[in-house]
């Protein structure tokens, strides 16, 4: 055995954070890593000892295998811990730390090399006989020409990666070539290997996973499965066990097979076997994530086992602990992934500096972040705020839970995926589980129309009379550099009418005071009498014509404010503010001559597709700017010519940054 005294965690946010928690519980000391960007990070400050190594760039930071390494053999850390992501599932890695004397507390590299590699563990999982679905790898060129025998649709798959990098689906060969080029370009980018493999898409796919337990003394076991068929771009947002999908019969045989899987590998510590179920409960071997699991809490929910407190022991030589007769699925667990993006623009990532951020008091809730109240999400990184889990007796209990534990999540300054989960978990397709990992692309549309359609339904003058309480008493205007019309000419006005937009409606309202805290506010004719009973920490009680009502209301340093209610977010304006600078926005130069192009969002550009004194069609691409994992085209918006090129290949851009300039053609 091998005592572990201090972990080096070669990773960031939410998952450092977790590896940190249970290492203190067991009395091992801890250091994080950290680059320039993320210095004010929680995961930076909650380890013993933290050590920055380099400014921004990924390859530089956290993919930098030896500057890793020297951390860990300055601060005498005995052992790494990567994670999941960066270097978690990369061979050179674990060869890294051998070669230093340092314990990777993972799978060793021959197994990582074998199940970490899609086309490997596929061929693997075929040689034992676990059933897989078709697929080819080769040349692009051989792909092509190889496809149309698998029969279209086809996936598209990174060989070396996960987590849905540059995975998508092509439904006819005149789109497999470039669907090629692009997922290979991202495999390059994340993985340091642009190999792609095909495999036939299986139509209603359901996406189950087992947790496998390995150690160095051939033992395996299962920790039962979980189904994570809600995603977005091949990314789960939603995950829960047990499956509400299998019989007891197919979920004995699954879990067989990845200790199978496990065993052949000679596999150790933390592994995910992921399955596709079709609609006839048949299931077929995805790949192995040899590492921890994004969604591994609801594991630890349902089964009481801490995950990342086995791993540390078998790194450091003990047998697993619990026998496999002893592992129960006890009740019902639920995992949300809460994300900084605007569900209704196609999951746009929407970095940026939170005003308000209060997590939710709900009891019983499980909280992995690595953010605090004022953290800016950055776009250099994944958008994901935090994994929200509950615990349930049944899955209808579960939901239930979650509901209001989303509900009472308040994230103001950036969009959020919250209002949409809230609407999915209630939508009667997730109720009955009629869901398959097309589910958010099939029902997207419906959901962002029945979320929109809750907020219409609930009363305006709520938070319309909660912001403006809360900003004529002064409360948010302290500090923020503006003032209403009526404080600069030096006196109040008892009876007066403002302009106030909300979100994109504009809404004239009339108010009167009547003491302190006492207003009448004239809404399209009708009057409300309004009364604060308490205003702190940005949570307002107030009543509404006798009737109790509570808001949280915040405000940035400019003059946009956002208010909760109902479980609804609000943005905020009033026309009377007077700010000391005003900041231009973004507009849609093309129609004047030599517009701008612009980024939505900050990004490095990873492709360059025009050059100057091109002719280009609307829609073509021109750029794409790579921002929080994710892909952005960059695509003229109506036929023009390029006049200029502003920016270079791996550059990064901010919002404001332009981009290109294009003439538009007035033909």
């Amino acid at each position: 055995m091998k005592q572990i005294h201090k972990i080096l965690i070669a990773n960031r946010g939410e998952i450092a954070c977790r590896i940190i928690r249970t290492a203190k519980r067991m009395g091992i000391h801890t250091v994080a890593v950290y680059s320039e960007i993320d210095h004010d990070s929680l995961h930076v400050s909650h380890a013993d000892e933290a050590y920055c190594i380099g400014h921004s760039e990924l390859s530089e930071t956290y993919l930098n295998i030896s500057k890793i390494i020297e951390v860990a053999l300055k601060a005498g850390a005995g052992a790494i811990h990567p994670g999941y992501g960066f270097l978690a599932e990369n061979p050179l890695f674990v060869k890294a730390c051998h070669d230093a004397g340092i314990i990777f507390i993972g799978p060793d590299a021959g197994a990582m090399k074998v199940m970490g590699n899609k086309i490997e563990a596929r061929d693997f999982a075929k040689k034992i006989n676990i059933p897989i679905t078709q697929g080819i790898t080769g040349p692009a060129k051989e792909l092509i020409a190889s496809a149309p025998k698998i029969g279209f649709p086809v996936l598209l798959k990174a060989a070396a990666g996960g987590g849905g990098k540059g995975m998508r689906i092509v439904h006819e060969a005149t789109e497999l070539e470039e669907a090629i080029e692009s997922t290979a370009r991202q495999a390059k980018a994340w993985f340091g290997d642009e190999t792609v493999y095909i495999e036939k898409y299986i139509e209603e796919p359901r996406h189950i996973e087992v947790q496998i337990l390995g150690d160095t003394h051939g033992n395996v076991i299962h920790l039962f499965e979980r189904e994570c068929s809600i995603q977005r771009r091949y990314q789960k947002i939603i995950e829960e066990s047990p499956s509400p999908t299998l019989s007891p019969e197919v979920r004995r045989k699954m879990c067989e097979a990845a200790v199978r899987i496990g065993k052949e590998a000679g596999y150790t510590s933390a592994g995910t076997i992921e399955f596709l179920v079709d609609k006839h409960l048949d299931f077929y071997f995805l790949e192995m994530n040899t590492r921890i699991q994004v969604e591994h809490p609801v594991t630890e929910m349902v089964t009481g086992i801490d995950i990342v407190e086995e791993q540390i022991l078998i790194a450091s030589g003990h047998s697993i602990r619990i026998k496999q007769e002893d592992v129960r699925q006890k009740g019902h667990a639920i995992e949300c992934r809460i994300y900084a993006e605007d569900p209704s623009n196609n999951f746009r990532p929407s970095p940026g500096k939170m005003s308000l951020y209060k997590e939710p008091g709900i009891p019983g809730t499980r909280i992995d972040t690595g953010i605090i109240a004022g953290t800016e999400i950055k776009s250099s990184f994944d958008p994901m705020i935090c994994k929200l889990v509950v615990w349930g007796e049944n899955r209808e209990e579960a939901s239930r839970i979650m509901v209001s534990a989303l509900q009472d999540y308040i994230i103001h300054g950036i969009k959020t995926n919250i209002s949409f989960l809230i609407t999915l978990l209630q939508s009667e397709a997730f109720v009955s589980n009629a869901i398959s990992t097309r589910f958010c692309d099939e029902h997207l549309q419906g959901l962002i129309a029945g979320m929109e359609a809750e907020k219409e339904k609930f009363p305006l003058y709520v938070p319309l009379a909660g912001y403006l309480m809360a900003s004529l008493t002064n409360s948010l205007s302290a500090g923020s550099g503006h003032a209403g019309v009526w404080q600069q000419i030096g006196y109040w006005r008892n009876l007066m009418k403002i302009v106030l937009k909300s979100d994109d409606r504009e809404i004239a309202v009339r108010i009167s005071r009547e003491g302190k805290n006492i207003f009448i506010f004239e809404i399209q004719g009708e009057p409300f009498h309004c009364n604060i009973d308490s205003w702190e920490n940005n949570r307002m009680a107030f009543t509404i014509n006798g009737h109790d009502h509570v808001v949280f209301v915040s405000e940035d340093k400019g003059d946009h404010a956002w208010v909760n209610a109902g479980g609804f977010l609000y943005s905020m304006h009033r026309a009377d503010l007077l700010t000391e600078t005003v900041s231009s926005s973004s507009f849609d130069a093309l129609g004047l001559e030599g517009g701008h192009i612009t980024s939505p969002m900050p990004g490095k550009v990873t492709r360059i597709n025009v050059k100057e004194g091109e002719e280009v069609k609307k829609g073509k691409v021109m750029l794409i700017i790579e921002a929080m994992k994710m892909e952005n085209m960059i695509s003229a918006p109506s036929d023009g010519i390029v006049r200029k090129v502003n920016v270079k290949l791996n550059q990064m851009v901010e919002t404001s940054t332009a981009l290109v300039d294009v003439e538009k053609d007035e033909g």
